[in-house]
């Protein structure tokens, strides 16, 4: 309906339709508090803070496994506080979002300012995740000392986007962060979403830093994958440590990427479980 431009008030849902809303929507609200409940089994995005701001999330527990469980979404949303909370779900644990194509251009309201800390992420597409609705832009995410481990965590960071969603994300900070087991990468940045290149508005990120962080077993440290005219540029890491590395990383179409102060572990090769070749007999002097 976004696409066709059917306007908003005629949008309308019911008997027969079987949408799945939000779970827990603040819409247009200030000064929002949700604290020490815990959310299970919601068939859709559980917390979902759109256009609001000063919103605090705190102490929550969300364990929902499914299509489009996020665990929480702040939306064109400012000021928020995402903290001492747990995130167990079938899709991204917290994904900020800025709407979608040409409703998010529309609005044109971005998502800024937004703080995770203190959280834990286990099973998940992403732990902290930018995208894929983000045609209204992002600027200023910090995420600060928290824990993702898991066999079925994709990523720690992730961000996502195409030339349809479009968008500008800038300044996103990771700190102080331990990880354990992801299965792709720690970072992953995805502009081939979906359409990927197949539209008129490239998405851009700039700015990106992770200090002080740890991995104890993802396969690569960096995915990022972007098209030309799209940008992907400023992308630092300093005093991190990730092991267990058995594959390089995939950088296309990409600009600075500054590392200082980085240990990369490979991860120990097995032993071969088959018997050593017997040695070769010593030669035999001719007579």
């Amino acid at each position: 309906m976004g696409e066709r431009g059917v306007p908003v008030d005629e949008r309308l849902f019911g008997e027969g339709h079987f949408l799945r809303p939000s779970f827990i929507e603040t819409y247009r609200c200030r000064n929002v508090l949700i604290e020490g409940v815990t959310i299970l089994r919601s068939p859709m995005w559980e917390i979902h803070p759109a256009l609001s701001t000063n919103v605090t999330v705190r102490g929550v527990t969300i364990r929902s496994h499914g299509p489009n469980n996020d665990g929480c979404d702040p939306e064109s949303s400012r000021d928020v506080i995402i903290e001492d909370s747990v995130f167990d779900t079938g899709d991204d644990c917290i994904a900020i979002k800025s709407g979608r194509n040409n409703d998010g251009r529309r609005v044109g309201v971005p998502s800024e300012n937004i703080v995770v800390r203190r959280c834990r992420m286990a099973d998940g597409h992403g732990g902290v995740v930018i995208g894929s609705e983000i045609s209204g832009g992002c600027k200023n995410v910090f995420v600060d000392a928290c824990e993702m481990d898991s066999p079925n965590l994709d990523r720690a960071l992730r961000v996502k986007s195409n030339a349809r969603r479009g968008g500008t994300i800038e300044n996103v900070f990771m700190r102080n962060t331990r990880i354990g087991r992801v299965s792709e990468a720690v970072v992953t940045v995805d502009f081939l979403y979906e359409e990927g290149a197949l539209g008129d508005f490239p998405p851009t990120l700039r700015h990106v830093e992770l200090d002080g962080v740890t991995s104890s077993a993802s396969p690569r440290v960096l995915w990022l994958a972007g098209f030309p005219g799209a940008t992907i540029d400023d992308v630092r890491i300093s005093n991190s440590t990730f092991s267990g590395l058995t594959d390089p990383d995939l950088l296309r179409h990409v600009g600075r990427i500054v590392l200082e102060k980085v240990i990369l572990d490979p991860a120990a090769r097995e032993r071969s479980r088959n018997s050593p070749p017997a040695a070769a007999p010593a030669a035999v002097p001719a007579q």
